[in-house]
């Protein structure tokens, strides 16, 4: 009789433990290459949402921003990172997304700088982005905002993308390793500084940073608003002195399809607990400047919990 009573426990116990998981909503996440910021921060952030709420996050690595877009647009993802001016430029039919324009992608909010990092070695010779023409550079794995990024900057100094430098389609990885073995010249880099890649090249070589003039800066945001002015302080990666450059916002988008209370669930578990990130950019993560940026519409859910805190009328 007490083994039948132990048994039937025991069944119990499993049954609850499978109710229990099939109670929980599955979701994917989007993040980004294995050597950029996304990737990390995004693995922190998804299990702060499993954690805090009944949907389980499971992130996986990407090509980043615009392929990121892509799928939440086919479906085939829940939540995404990506870069704002990236997310801008879908909802318009814009750059990667020139006569394809996104309308079932809603953001929950921004989350902190991304910075533009033009990459070199030491003993390149290159210290002005004008310096690149004629130059092998990376401009970012395909599908990819550090793409438009470099297209963007390149512009405002006068030189094309196509014709006037030696364009390499790798991600941050393959970027920094071609650096290393010389063959590539520099690399454009849009990501939270210290990326994690390049803090891997400069353990094992002297690496610049090319910094982009004021007046260009300018330039820059006067024909896109979305960019600001960034600096990367001295100490970053070894360098002696900070280089200024610019800066667009990385965010959260998800597809209109989620629900109200599973977005307002996960916007109220992302921004109370970003405390509890140990990546460095989780101190940047803040409700206050979780609107900075945002150039599409919030998801309900999003704009239901920004509106609790004041932050949305």
């Amino acid at each position: 009789m007490k083994k039948k009573y132990i048994l039937s426990i025991s069944i119990l116990l499993v049954l609850s433990l499978v109710l229990a998981a099939c109670g929980s909503t599955q979701l994917s996440m989007l993040t980004g290459g294995t050597g950029g910021t996304y990737y990390p921060l995004g693995g922190e952030i998804a299990g702060i949402i499993s954690d805090e709420t009944d949907l389980d996050v499971t992130p996986s690595s990407s090509s980043a921003s615009a392929d990121n877009i892509a799928a939440l647009q086919e479906n085939e993802a829940d939540i995404a990172f990506t870069q704002t001016d990236v997310m801008a430029n879908a909802v318009e039919g814009t750059n990667s997304f020139e006569g394809n324009p996104v309308d079932n992608v809603l953001a929950i909010g921004s989350l902190y700088p991304e910075t533009i990092q033009i990459v070199t070695t030491a003993d390149s010779g290159i210290t002005s982005v004008e310096d690149l023409a004629g130059k092998r550079v990376s401009v970012g794995a395909p599908g990819s905002g550090t793409y438009v990024n470099a297209q963007q900057i390149l512009e405002i100094h006068g030189l094309d993308i196509e014709a006037d430098i030696e364009p390499q389609s790798l991600d941050f990885d393959e970027s920094t390793d071609g650096l290393q073995d010389g063959n590539i010249d520099a690399a454009f880099i849009t990501a939270g500084t210290p990326t994690g890649s390049v803090e891997g090249l400069a353990a094992t070589t002297d690496i610049t940073i090319v910094p982009i003039a004021q007046d260009k800066i300018d330039a820059l945001v006067a024909d896109y608003p979305y960019y600001a002015a960034d600096t990367i302080p001295a100490g970053t990666y070894g360098l002696e002195s900070e280089v200024t450059t610019v800066a667009v916002l990385a965010m959260l988008a998800v597809t209109d399809s989620l629900s109200e209370d599973e977005v307002y669930e996960m916007t109220k578990a992302i921004y109370e607990n970003a405390d509890k990130i140990t990546h460095a950019k989780g101190a940047l993560i803040t409700k206050e400047s979780a609107l900075d940026g945002i150039g599409i519409d919030f998801h309900p859910g999003a704009e239901k919990y920004f509106k609790e805190e004041g932050l949305l009328d």
